[in-house]
């Protein structure tokens, strides 16, 4: 019988030894929290106490993470433990699935409720120069912006992320087949298309502000716009960064085709965003 089958076998629930790390994590959430407060507040202070917690933050995720690892690479965790932590990603995609829903719950009830009722005779007493539309800055704003056509980068950034979806489930097969030179090329192929999608969103941004007139300012539609697209942008970010170190783990000999949850929750953490950008594509840049 085999180390990693012999573990799955044993009838105990694994019990960490105690640890610092949570502690560690609630200062750098400290630091966050306060620093934000007096930053906003334009107190010098601020914005190096958010350094600060950035950096105590970066030291926790390194030490608390490699300690996980650790403990899996030696075989620590039976099938139960296996199955906390399947249940604990899905929690945490689910809370993001409601991350999201929220944004786009708003943007329904500006597009199909606020915006009309704007327009209805009753406000037309209020603002009768403002003409009920999608996209609109508000009866308020009066300048003028370039929306955001589903032409060009957007769908050049969908056939990018959809072929990472396609190189990261290759890549996994590739894993669960034991060819580990395969699930090299394609993890790494799925890394570079994540950071082209990023720099091609960071180009659209530029473009938007510098030529488009179209800002985070820029009435509802701005506000809506960056918001759903930045945080997505964000969570491409998030996982492309889970994905190299998935990458990073694998060059380091770790994984096996029965051992292997960290690279699934990463891919499904990649797979959930590439759903989310399919969701932004049509309702924000093509609707």
């Amino acid at each position: 019988m085999s180390a990693a089958q012999t573990t799955a076998a044993k009838p105990y629930y694994f019990v960490p030894q105690p640890s610092y790390w949570p502690l560690v994590g609630s200062v750098a959430l400290l630091l966050l929290g306060m620093g934000a407060a007096l930053w906003m507040n334009s107190v010098t202070a601020g914005a190096w106490m958010v350094a600060a917690g950035f950096a105590v933050l970066v030291v926790m995720l390194f030490g608390w993470f490699g300690t996980v690892i650790g403990e899996s690479e030696a075989r620590l965790y039976n099938r139960k433990v296996d199955a906390s932590f399947r249940w604990s990603m899905s929690w945490f995609i689910f809370s993001e699935v409601m991350f999201f829903a929220a944004f786009f719950g708003a943007l329904f009830y500006i597009r199909n409720l606020a915006v009309p009722d704007l327009g209805s005779l009753t406000s037309k007493m209020l603002w009768p120069d403002y003409t009920a539309g999608w996209p609109t800055v508000g009866p308020y704003i009066k300048e003028q912006f370039t929306p955001m056509g589903a032409i060009g980068i957007p769908l050049l950034n969908t056939i990018i992320l959809l072929s990472s979806g396609f190189t990261l489930t290759v890549a996994h097969h590739a894993l669960k087949a034991g060819h580990r030179g395969a699930l090299k090329f394609w993890l790494f192929a799925t890394i570079a298309l994540g950071f082209t999608f990023i720099g091609f969103q960071a180009y659209e941004y530029i473009h938007a502000y510098s030529a488009l007139n179209l800002k985070l300012t820029t009435g509802v539609y701005g506000s809506t716009f960056f918001m759903l697209t930045g945080f997505h942008g964000a969570h491409v970010t998030i996982g492309a960064i889970m994905l190299s170190v998935m990458l990073a783990r694998a060059m380091k000999g770790h994984f096996d085709n029965e051992h292997h949850f960290a690279f699934e929750a990463a891919a499904w953490y990649w797979h959930f965003v590439d759903v989310v950008w399919l969701l932004l594509f049509v309702l924000v840049y093509w609707l």
